[in-house]
């Protein structure tokens, strides 16, 4: 438990959020593919909308692409893409870029990009900030996931006063959702009188139709020995919530915690204390911003910036600081100013 306290208090706290302050100006005209993974993502949507602005912003262009969730369509969206004749491309999400296994399928092959001299980066298309070994990808723009998962997983055990018992949602396909959901289940089995009652994987696009069924069989089979959900992405709860509405009383047993990415409708479960305790939320719309920047660099012939944005568990205590009152966490350092400085724009 003292551990898992200290995690939460620091996690928790407001202010002083680090920032980008030097790079090369803007370098003019660019062209902009925005590859992703899929808009129904609210995580995704936030640091889309953030790239956009900060496109803008530094005066280039920009064209969306988006898979709708679905695998089968990447190849058609990335013809599109070469056709576009980008000078460089963000991956936004794991699907426009992993393989799955267990699903059947091999990574993307980004080289006929890399050999027309467009530049990549990406945004959350791998558990890891920094380059993605074995692709053309410069650079990967994501918090570090095993701190978001500790984040979470510390929030449930407090919580339930040392007691949680737990169920986790994960995305086989995505590395990202497989590395935050192992490492929360590791700190759960590390406090002695919780419990893993199981790993469930339910895949981000299919949400909207198995949520509810998946809500009542584990209400059935654990009943009170349920006392956390948590799940890689806020998108789970999207679907959970009304099912454990329709089951019980609003507000009372089963307790939501999600390590990632802090989705304006979980801003707003939070603040209305509905079921959804917090969200280790990613500052979504600075790391779309940091994306353009990265760009930047690598336009310019500079190495990319190395910076990775801290995340913040975000609950009903501290909901109104940095953001809160648009329902995001958007931290309140002059990230905006800064890129603009740095650009010369």
């Amino acid at each position: 438990m003292a551990e898992a306290q200290q995690v939460v208090a620091s996690a928790v706290r407001c202010g002083d959020e680090p920032r980008v302050d030097a790079g090369p100006p803007a370098q003019p005209g660019k062209s902009i593919a925005m590859v992703i993974e899929d808009l129904r993502n609210g995580g995704v949507l936030a640091a889309s909308l953030g790239l956009r602005e900060a496109a803008a912003a530094i005066g280039w262009n920009v064209k969306v692409f988006d898979l709708g969730g679905i695998v089968a369509n990447r190849d058609k969206v990335m013809q599109e893409v070469m056709a576009f004749h980008p000078d460089g491309i963000a991956l936004m999400g794991g699907l426009t870029l992993e393989g799955s296994s267990t699903k059947g399928y091999g990574p993307y092959d980004l080289t006929p990009f890399e050999r027309r001299g467009i530049v990549l980066v990406s945004w959350h298309a791998n558990p890891w900030p920094g380059p993605i070994a074995g692709t053309p990808v410069r650079t990967n723009v994501t918090s570090d996931p095993l701190l978001v998962a500790r984040m979470a997983a510390s929030k449930a055990i407090i919580d339930a006063g040392g007691r949680a018992g737990v169920v986790i949602f994960t995305d086989s396909k995505l590395g990202m959702a497989m590395t935050k959901a192992h490492a929360m289940a590791e700190v759960v089995r590390a406090c002695k009188e919780c419990q893993v009652l199981e790993m469930l994987d339910v895949g981000m696009e299919e949400t909207g139709s198995r949520m509810a069924a998946v809500t009542a069989q584990l209400l059935q089979r654990y009943g009170k020995r349920l006392t956390h959900a948590l799940a890689v992405n806020d998108i789970y709860f999207d679907y959970m919530v009304p099912a454990l509405i329709t089951a019980q009383q609003p507000g009372a047993g089963v307790r939501l915690i999600s390590g990632g990415d802090g989705s304006s409708s979980a801003f707003l479960r939070i603040a209305a204390k509905s079921f959804q305790t917090a969200t280790a939320a990613d500052p979504l719309n600075q790391q779309g911003w940091q994306t353009v920047d990265e760009l930047n660099r690598l336009f310019a012939h500079q190495p990319t910036s190395g910076f990775v944005a801290p995340p913040r568990l975000v609950t009903s205590e501290n909901i109104a600081c940095e953001g809160g009152s648009r329902m995001l966490y958007d931290p309140d350092n002059g990230y905006r100013d800064a890129y603009k400085r740095i650009w010369k724009r």
